[in-house]
């Protein structure tokens, strides 16, 4: 049998550069994690003046953008903290993640810059002035609604763009952001080299060049043919003159980028040996270290966004939801659900119902019954992606609502629940989105399990509802940061495709040994019972009805 065992006493890197932090993880030859550090963007990089780690800007209603050298800062002061407490000669390969849609404008002329960085000076310092775009645009930002229209008609539709890009657009998605930078500042575009990903754009600082897309991140920008995997022509016309050019070429998930610059090597000591594996999207990466490989599995990622993922060989685009080539398996596709309103807006509800307590809001979420007595909310403290419904609050009672009929129940708008029951109606109301849409796009329902990460994950409440819900069992990962992880893991997997010169599948390197690494998963919560999972489902047929009103009346697209 062949022998995948990795390098003893090698060690492999994964970053995730999310829309808060940059997190790193350190895995050995074993897959057990070793170490892990973090950055938070607002109070470690203050003089960026972030909050969450963006700027929302009050002069164009939508546009939230992050300042592109807070991220090359955090780089460099993670390495120098890393490098403080281990040895990074020993980093075989490493490999990150990146929040997806963002984009970095690289200027004309900054490849020179970015080619010859000099180990005595600061990345920042040299990099001032690499970029065309100084505030990246980000998976937050809304204000691209025209450009969508445009985008989807020149292509004969949304269903149409959604067949050969894996989406319809997207306000957030990179297409349209580019169409819009093309369009109210053309001479930024003229002036712009390379156009990166958030992920691409961290990769291309390592190796001091610019860095391939991967094929999976570059599907969450319109752009690509997910069944060619290829950039489509007829979407790169409609979006911006002489696109593929700027873009670059395309490159698998588990390619090599390059091997690690220079800089880095005297820098911070690392062997001039150590391959940057192509970093990829933060929602495919948790793909990755969640080892989310069984069809009929669900991952449910509550982060700043919370995300609903599945894998499938049969993809089917639609108007809801979005297709990506699977990261780690070169013939399948990862098919996913994407709310904006995740754990900021969770914060929100904490700090203004449950004292700023999370102690409090899981009492809170303990102590009011499932179903709520009738109470549905709806919770959107920035512009929702699913469903396309502009910032507000709606919160409704069903009177008379036992979960046995929707017969006779008299809906009632309100203005305020009491504090528990706005705990609730916000934490039932989310997955009763997720499982309600979940099903219109044809994932399992109910799945065989859901792998739940994100920093909610580690909330026992949270977790019991969403059992309650989706009526399966909950499993949780060692770890709650599941990006930086699957980027580790990456970076050893493409290692090891490398050396053995042909791809070879993730699996390999853990199968039957998964519970003696950091990949293993366990029970947090067993399934909700079936009446009450049989009570819910009207509950959730009785919230989609109104949110379909919702969208009739307030949406955008």
């Amino acid at each position: 049998m062949e022998d995948y065992s990795l390098p003893k006493d090698s060690l492999f890197l994964g970053f995730d550069s999310s829309t808060q932090s940059l997190k790193a993880t350190v895995l050995d030859s074993t897959l057990n994690i070793i170490h892990s550090d973090s950055i938070n963007f607002d109070s470690e990089l203050p003089h960026y003046k972030t909050k969450d780690g963006v700027y929302r800007d009050p002069s164009i209603t939508g546009r939230i953008v992050s300042p592109t050298l807070m991220w090359v800062e955090a780089l460099e002061l993670l390495l120098q903290r890393l490098s403080s407490k281990l040895d990074l000669g020993k980093v075989t390969a490493l490999s990150g993640s990146g929040q997806q849609h963002g984009s970095v404008y690289w200027r004309r002329g900054s490849y020179k810059t970015l080619s010859s960085l000099e180990p005595n000076k600061t990345l920042v310092s040299q990099l001032s002035d690499a970029f065309s775009v100084k505030e990246s645009p980000i998976w937050m930002d809304s204000s691209t609604t025209e450009q969508c229209k445009a985008l989807e008609k020149a292509v004969g539709g949304a269903l149409e763009l959604s067949r050969i890009t894996g989406s319809r657009a997207h306000e957030r998605y990179t297409g349209p952001q580019i169409k819009k930078i093309f369009e109210t500042q053309p001479e930024v575009y003229q002036n712009t080299e390379r156009i990166s990903l958030v992920s691409s754009f961290m990769a291309s600082v390592l190796i001091g060049a610019h860095a391939c897309i991967d094929e999976t991140d570059g599907a969450g920008m319109n752009l690509m043919d997910i069944k060619q995997r290829a950039w489509s022509k007829i979407a790169l016309e409609a979006t911006a003159p002489s696109l593929e050019g700027k873009l670059g070429k395309l490159a698998p998930a588990h390619a090599v980028a390059g091997f690690i610059a220079p800089y880095f090597v005297e820098r911070f000591h690392f062997s001039k040996n150590c391959l940057i594996i192509q970093w990829s999207g933060d929602n495919p990466n948790s793909l990755a270290g969640l080892t989310l490989n069984t069809p009929g599995d669900l991952a449910i990622s509550l982060g700043t966004s919370d995300t609903v993922f599945g894998i499938t060989s049969d993809p089917q685009p639609s108007l809801e939801g979005h297709v990506f080539p699977n990261p780690v398996d070169t013939k399948g596709y990862m098919v996913m659900l994407v709310y904006k309103n995740g754990s900021l807006t969770r914060e929100d509800v904490r700090n203004q119902y449950a004292d700023k307590s999370w102690e409090v809001f899981g009492k809170f979420l303990q102590q009011t019954p499932p179903l709520n007595g009738g109470k549905i909310g709806f919770y959107y403290k920035e512009y929702e992606i699913l469903p396309p419904l502009p910032v507000g609050f709606h919160r409704y009672v069903l009177e008379n609502f036992t979960g046995d009929t929707l017969d006779g129940i008299n809906e009632r708008e309100v203005e305020e629940f009491d504090p528990p029951s706005e705990v609730r109606a916000l934490i039932e109301g989310q997955f009763l989105s997720m499982r309600g849409h979940a099903e219109r796009f044809g994932m399992p329902s109910p799945p065989k399990r859901i792998i739940a990460t994100g920093g909610a994950s580690a909330n026992q409440s949270i977790l019991n509802t969403l059992a309650a819900i989706f009526g399966c069992d909950i499993y949780t990962v060692q770890r709650p940061d599941s990006a930086s992880l699957g980027a580790a893991l990456r970076a050893a997997h493409g290692w090891l495709c490398n050396e053995k010169g042909r791809f070879i599948p993730i699996s390999s390197m853990y199968m039957d040994k998964l519970e003696e690494t950091s990949l293993r998963c366990k029970l947090s919560a067993a399934a909700g019972e079936e009446e009450l999972v049989g009570k819910y489902s009207l509950f959730m047929r009785k919230r989609l009805e109104i949110e379909k009103r919702l969208v009739q009346k307030l949406g955008r697209l």
